[in-house]
């Protein structure tokens, strides 16, 4: 791959791509709140951005940020405590009341068998963060239930799939404490139980809690790399040893303290079959992850532009890596369509990971050709609906609004078409219309927008029936928060790594009530 290639536009382009190259962007003219005060921000159809008129010995005009509003706490607390929250609290409000029965005394079963409660729990929490099952069940929903269901119940889909975490961490922690139950009974029958099963419950007992605690959000969002490290590896690690705990103390006859190794015997124990399929779900995915060849665009030192073979449905998710197992990092989709030669990832330059796209363009990288279901997947269940995106968010919304004519575009940032190449530019001008889209260039226009006016305005005149934004924490936040007020379903980035933020807001709800 020579430099060219690696700092320019990416080479080889086919039919379909002509025209990629020399495309020039067409921003939609929005009227800003200083030119009509008497009116809402309005989107007008397709007028140019007339060039900019330098006046001698006059700074430039900025557009007046809009003065900020008082959320209300109701809305506050409605964006805290999400589906995920409620999943959570569900799932793990369930097992606790169990766990009470059985340490009560009330309930004999988990007492016996607490290790098949702990790895039940740990079955369910890795199948729901499962490729193959996520996408299956993505399919399932998006088959049966597009467009003419109720509205309510497709956005209780959506929100459903987007926040499975919910139960992923609530399985895991209540698991971590079924299996610490099974551990301590098995410590406290010391005297009947086996060396190697009392040394073994510890080790894993250990090994699950150091997993969780690198999965904490905050670990997870500001120590990405530790996230990995610990939160894979020390979890395969307490996989196994859980997995050895649980068969030993099968295998192990406390009446006459000696091994049955029969494998008849085996079998018929129902926590050996619950370490079966958490095995199972874990190996999967991996077996689809593959070393491909790439080509990379490099339009700015902000931004790499990652062009793979194939084309995508819209609405996914893809895992890359330069290592096998190690430090993946998931990218939206671009592409238009399943037919197309190729699909791509817009990845902004944040991290060592990202840098290292730019300073040292990888040929090759690890994928898992099997790719994750976002929440944009499910737009095929709304008749109509806007993406709306910051930065390089446009990873992420690009596809959906490339691939569906129902679907409208808003882009916010800073020279797009500088920024992100003449790749992204051309497929944005050739898949949607103008009427479709806005990209507001904060350089041109003068600062940001007033993003709630923006939504409401589009909102309304285009009949849509949901909003996904895919934006940093702040806009995220600003956006979410102005849906909820208007009383626009919406969808946002989940960004949980803000502890001390949101906490305080918490906090605060919680002391004016008291």
């Amino acid at each position: 791959m020579s430099d060219a290639i690696l700092r320019g536009a990416a080479p080889a382009y086919d039919d379909a791509e002509k025209g990629a190259l020399d495309v020039q962007i067409r921003p939609v003219e929005v009227a800003l709140p200083s030119e009509k005060k008497d009116k809402d921000l309005t989107v007008a159809s397709v007028m140019p951005v007339p060039a900019e008129k330098k006046e001698p010995q006059s700074a430039p005009k900025s557009a007046s940020k809009p003065p900020k509003k008082k959320v209300s706490k109701w809305i506050l607390w409605q964006l805290w405590y999400n589906t995920y929250r409620k999943l959570f609290t569900i799932t793990f409000s369930v097992n606790m009341i169990l766990f009470g029965f059985a340490v009560s005394g009330h309930w004999s079963y988990a007492k016996k068998y607490g290790g098949a409660m702990a790895v039940g729990n740990f079955n369910v929490s890795i199948l729901v963060r499962n490729e193959i099952f996520g996408r299956l069940l993505y399919l399932f929903v998006n088959t049966l239930f597009a467009k003419w269901s109720p509205l309510k119940w497709r956005l209780g889909c959506t929100s459903v799939l987007q926040h499975l975490g919910g139960i992923h961490s609530g399985c895991a922690i209540s698991g971590i404490i079924w299996i610490t139950l099974d551990v301590v009974d098995t410590y406290r029958n010391h005297v009947n139980e086996s060396n190697s099963a009392l040394a073994l419950g510890l080790m894993a007992n250990i090994a699950l809690i150091v997993t969780a605690v690198a999965g904490f959000p905050w670990v997870r969002n500001t120590h990405h790399n530790v996230f990995e490290r610990w939160h894979r590896f020390m979890g395969w690690s307490a996989l196994f040893l859980s997995w050895t705990f649980v068969i030993l103390g099968d295998l192990w006859d406390t009446t006459t303290k000696t091994w049955n190794l029969g494998t008849a015997h085996i079998v018929r124990q129902q926590d050996f079959w619950y370490v079966m399929g958490m095995t199972l779900w874990i190996v999967l995915p991996w077996i689809c992850t593959r070393k491909v060849r790439i080509d990379i665009e490099l339009p700015s030192n902000k931004v790499a532009v990652l062009r793979f073979e194939r084309g995508m449905q819209q609405g996914l998710l893809g895992r890359i890596s330069r290592s096998t197992v190690k430090e993946y990092h998931a990218f939206g989709i671009i592409s238009e369509g399943t037919h197309a030669k190729y699909h791509y990832m817009v990845c902004g330059v944040q991290g060592d990971f990202t840098r290292s796209l730019v300073n040292d363009p990888p040929k090759m990288i690890w994928t898992r050709e099997l790719k994750l279901a976002g929440v944009s997947n499910t737009s095929t269940l709304y008749k109509r609906g806007i993406r709306i995106c910051t930065g390089t968010g446009i990873g992420a919304a690009l596809s959906t609004c490339i691939q569906s004519p129902y679907w409208y575009l808003i882009w916010i940032g800073s020279d797009q078409e500088k920024t992100f190449g003449p790749t992204i530019s051309g497929l944005i001008n050739r898949n949607i219309e103008p009427e479709r889209y806005l990209l507001w260039d904060s350089k041109v226009r003068g600062g940001r927008p007033d993003t709630r006016k923006i939504l409401k305005e589009v909102y309304h005149s285009w009949k849509a029936e949901v909003v996904f934004i895919t934006s940093n924490y702040v806009g995220n936040s600003e956006m979410m928060q102005a849906c909820k007020e208007e009383k626009i379903p919406c969808f946002g980035t989940l960004w949980d790594f803000a502890l001390t933020m949101r906490s305080a807001v918490i906090f605060r709800i919680i002391a004016s009530l008291i």
